[in-house]
């Protein structure tokens, strides 16, 4: 299970790559990436077919970000996930976010293995301050039963 410390460490960090982002107004690593902008962090966009999201240069791979990030947000299919911690391994980032429906247990097992700090299980937007709108009332349900990370 996640821990409230290393979902603070995450939060932690400002410079953060968004691994999918897309084309697609209405996909979720889109909003994640506005989120944090508006909330003050640095995201990157990352997606091999767009060179540009939002106005902002997009990167092809996480090998481009070298020595830019701290941390990354996963918001892609489970398979391609795995690819992506090993590719943050040689890199050297510490802390990533699986955004549900990103998880893979040989992902997750290669992140423990590699002692890299992983979150999965849990909604990025319902941990960035301040939440807003129906994650507000999420996280709000998942602390009157118990839910939360502690």
């Amino acid at each position: 299970m996640t821990s409230k410390k290393n979902i603070d460490d995450f939060l932690s960090k400002k410079k953060i790559a968004v691994v999918g982002v897309s084309r697609s107004k209405g996909k979720f690593g889109n909003v994640i990436y506005k989120e944090l902008k508006k909330k003050g962090y640095v995201p990157f966009a990352v997606n091999p077919k767009l060179e540009q999201f939002e106005g902002d240069e997009c990167y092809d791979s996480l090998t481009a970000l070298r020595g830019k990030i701290d941390s990354i947000i996963i918001v892609v299919p489970s398979k391609q996930t795995e690819g992506i911690v090993e590719e943050a391994n040689e890199i050297g980032v510490k802390y990533i976010w699986m955004q549900q429906g990103s998880e893979s247990e040989k992902a997750i097992e290669f992140c423990r293995e590699h002692n890299i700090t992983v979150i999965h299980n849990e909604c990025l937007l319902m941990f960035v301050e301040p939440v807003n709108s129906i994650h507000s009332f999420h996280k709000w349900i998942w602390k009157v039963f118990g839910k939360l990370p502690k």
